[in-house]
């Protein structure tokens, strides 16, 4: 299509109405090429460091290969499955993604209309450029709040209570972004946040100062990780919140049994998007060593390089009980706002049930490893885009 790979100087307002030539989920991220100004978009797109983990989590995926089923009864197929304690429409959330005005004036408030108009579960950002109260005005009955822990737990408790108040239906404590390394894709680019880019959960806060560490001391160990989360704080967590707290930021078998024996409602396999540990597992690699680690029983959802629905599914077959969106997400949205972010998930959802189709699956109970093989090499098309995914938050 003329213009996907053109970047801009200056960001385009997001349109209307669906444009013309948007064939699958994924045409978002390339039509969003052409409407984000550049800067922006390296830091959209990019992680940390060099991108290694952003790579990975998509060449995860293009690993695997689905086999094709045939004599298939699918009648009565659908995609409806059960997500802890909830019984969803469809295994396909939105992830928290912040800073959400960088692509839209209306920001989160846009993604979480799209949710409500797709029966979507949304989950809101500590760092939204809207407030969680008006992101749960605009969102449907299928809302999450992710959390993360505050320097002072006074204000933990704050964001907790609002979350309660607001009608979130659960906390999901991210822990795996305790220090980030900058993008070095975004640095070269220039970016730098926009002053209208503050996080509106935080403004009541009077901001904390990073700690000095004496001298001789190490700038991360005793500066930048003074106030990393423990499992006391972890623990401090879960006796404070009647909600049910879902762990963001697992890529360890060891660490996911421990999360679940401590009483973490659900896991999210997550590397950040890419935008952690540069060199870290893509998240659908950990994946079936995780599931086979805590079991059948526990709730597992799948976040990074999420791009259509044949990825779903194959998440699905590696042991998630559903997906979040980040990129596509933030693509969708400024491309055509709310608006566009519904025709996104639709799209997924669609791609998803002609996967299932295919292989010969009526249900998500019926998507297995088994459909699943190696995928043999083949020679790809040239592109010119990047395949990134991960939450900005």
């Amino acid at each position: 299509m003329p213009g996907f790979f053109f970047v801009m100087s200056e960001s385009v307002p997001p349109q209307t109405s669906i444009p013309p030539g948007i064939h699958c989920a994924r045409d978002y991220e390339l039509l969003a090429r052409g409407r984000i100004v550049a800067p922006t978009l390296a830091y959209i797109a990019g992680g940390s460091g060099e991108d290694r983990t952003l790579a990975a989590n998509r060449a995860a995926f293009d690993a695997w290969a689905i086999h094709p089923r045939l004599l298939r009864e699918l009648g009565q197929g659908h995609v409806r499955t059960r997500v802890g304690d909830e019984e969803w429409s469809h295994p396909l959330m939105l992830a928290p993604v912040a800073f959400q005005r960088l692509v839209h004036p209306a920001a989160e408030t846009e993604s979480a209309r799209a949710a409500a108009a797709t029966d979507t579960c949304i989950v809101a950002s500590t760092l939204s450029s809207a407030s969680l109260e008006d992101i749960a005005r605009a969102a449907g009955p299928r809302r999450w709040f992710q959390l993360y822990l505050q320097p002072g737990r006074e204000a933990t408790l704050d964001l907790l209570h609002r979350a309660e108040a607001a009608g979130y239906g659960a906390i999901v404590l991210t822990l795996d972004a305790a220090i980030q390394l900058p993008s070095r894709r975004a640095l070269r680019a220039g970016f730098r946040m926009p002053a209208d880019c503050t996080p509106a959960n935080l403004c009541t806060h009077a901001p904390v100062a990073m700690p000095v560490p004496p001298a001789g001391a190490s700038r991360i160990f005793q500066g930048a990780m003074a106030a990393a989360p423990t499992w006391a704080d972890l623990d401090w967590l879960l006796q404070h919140t009647r909600l049910p707290v879902w762990v963001k930021g697992v890529l360890h078998p060891d660490d996911a049994v421990a999360l679940r024996d401590r009483g973490a409602a659900g896991l999210v396999v997550s590397n950040h998007g890419g935008r952690g540990l540069d060199g870290a597992p893509a998240s659908l690699q950990v994946l079936p060593a995780i599931r086979a680690a805590v079991g059948d029983a526990c709730p597992l959802l799948l976040d990074g390089g999420i791009r259509s629905g044949t990825d779903a599914f194959k998440a699905i077959a590696l042991g998630a009980d559903a997906v979040l969106v980040g990129r596509l997400q933030v693509y969708a949205l400024a491309v055509a706002g709310a608006l566009g972010v519904a025709h996104m998930i639709r799209l997924l959802h669609e791609e998803l049930e002609a996967c299932m189709a295919q292989a010969g699956c009526a249900t998500l109970a019926d998507v297995r490893r088994a459909h699943l093989g190696p995928a043999l090499p083949v020679t790809r098309h040239a592109r010119t885009d990047e395949d990134t995914d991960a939450d900005l938050d």
